[in-house]
């Protein structure tokens, strides 16, 4: 009987994967269909298959829909620049705040897009960047895990050509030649993460992160940027995405934030204090790059740019500046956080000590006055509107 029962499950589960629509299948299945927004993952969003214990009992940790407002943090403050001039003069000026420590062979981490897509940084800004602080640059990348235009790296190439990339520089898709192995300090789910290994060829990071949401992360920053975007595609991103579930997509909620920040936490310890971070808070959709132009139409309005040598404090000081916006201009966005449980990134980022969620957000635009999230965004209301970039 159970066995039956099994059976009619399993049919039951594919009629629905051949008959619903997208979006009756989100009402459903909830977040892990809005990965049906990720090219060439539609079919895979309805996997349902219960995770198997590995032999030791790993519990990931809770509350990731609740936001901490910034006065029941406790702790140190580190430091974040602010600035509202989203433009490729805004990058440089807020980039030469951070730069100290970026030495030697310098890779800068960037997501590059899917083919057309609307929602990254702007090219002209990164052309600009290179152009005239890191000359000797060179922006890398990794293979997708899902389908698409860059799950090859013939695709990936082709994709960096149709997006302007190759028009100016050229791009080290690094798990190309292949992957290495490195340490997850104090990780619970990982011991050591697979990356693409031309990484390790390089002295220093500079994370450059379009700030905005995500299907399974709630919201893609700089921890996102570096625990998906340098875990390779077909080992890392794996790890991360299925784990032990034998689903592609099983791992979801808080576990995902905590898989994700061990991945980070691998990089971050690679390059040690050779590393900075600068969140561009524009064209912020709930859906991440990687769903090109399936992505949502952007709702939340433009902010500013943030930048730091602190993840944390860089990611706190973004989802900060998004609470701290009126109701209508927050809602969706805070909607795609909340209900993937998201506040996990932050809250086990400071548990596996790799910063502070508190900090002085210095306004670079007004003599480095020290200001709250509130007044970062004071002025800024009612829903999106295109910059033309």
């Amino acid at each position: 009987m159970i066995e039956q029962k099994a059976v009619e499950h399993s049919r039951e589960v594919e009629v629905m994967k051949r008959n619903m629509t997208r979006r009756n299948f989100v009402k459903l299945a909830g977040m892990a269909v809005a990965l049906a927004a990720l090219p060439g993952c539609a079919t895979l969003a309805a996997d349902t298959a219960v995770k198997k214990p590995d032999g030791k009992q790993k519990v990931a940790g809770t509350g990731g829909e609740r936001y901490v407002p910034y006065q029941e943090r406790q702790g140190a403050e580190s430091v974040v620049y602010f600035t509202r001039d989203l433009s490729a003069a805004g990058l440089l000026q807020i980039y030469d705040r951070v730069k100290k420590d970026l030495g030697g062979k310098v890779a800068i981490k960037l997501h590059t897009g899917e083919p057309q897509g609307p929602n990254i940084i702007p090219r002209p800004w990164v052309k600009e960047l290179l152009q005239k602080r890191l000359p000797a640059g060179t922006i890398i990348e990794t293979n997708t895990y899902y389908g698409g235009g860059r799950d090859t790296t013939e695709k990936h190439r082709q994709t960096l050509q149709v997006n302007g990339w190759t028009a100016f520089t050229t791009v080290d898709i690094t798990d190309a030649e292949g992957t290495a192995m490195l340490p997850v300090p104090n990780g619970k789910w990982f011991t050591e993460m697979s990356v693409g290994k031309n990484m390790l060829a390089y002295d220093s990071l500079l994370t450059l992160t379009h700030f905005k949401g995500h299907a399974m992360g709630g919201f893609g920053g700089s921890n996102k940027n570096l625990g998906i975007g340098c875990a390779d595609g077909k080992i890392g991103k794996k790890m991360i995405h299925a784990g032990d579930s034998g689903s592609q997509w099983g791992v979801n909620n808080e576990e995902f934030m905590e898989r994700m920040t061990e991945s980070t936490q691998a990089v971050v310890s690679h390059f040690k204090d050779k590393i900075a971070f600068i969140n561009v808070m524009r064209n912020m959709s709930v859906d991440c790059d990687c769903a090109g132009t399936s992505a949502q139409p952007v709702v939340t309005p433009d902010i500013g740019i943030v930048a730091s040598l602190d993840i944390l404090a860089a990611d706190q000081a973004c989802v900060d500046c998004v609470y701290a916006l009126p109701e209508e201009s927050r809602h969706d966005l805070v909607e795609r956080m909340e209900s993937r449980h998201s506040m996990r990134q932050l809250t086990y980022m400071k548990e596996m000590g790799m910063g502070n969620d508190r900090y002085q957000l210095i306004d670079i635009d007004n003599g480095d006055k020290v200001i709250t999230a509130a007044e970062a965004v004071k002025g800024v209301k009612g829903t999106w509107v295109p910059d033309g970039n």
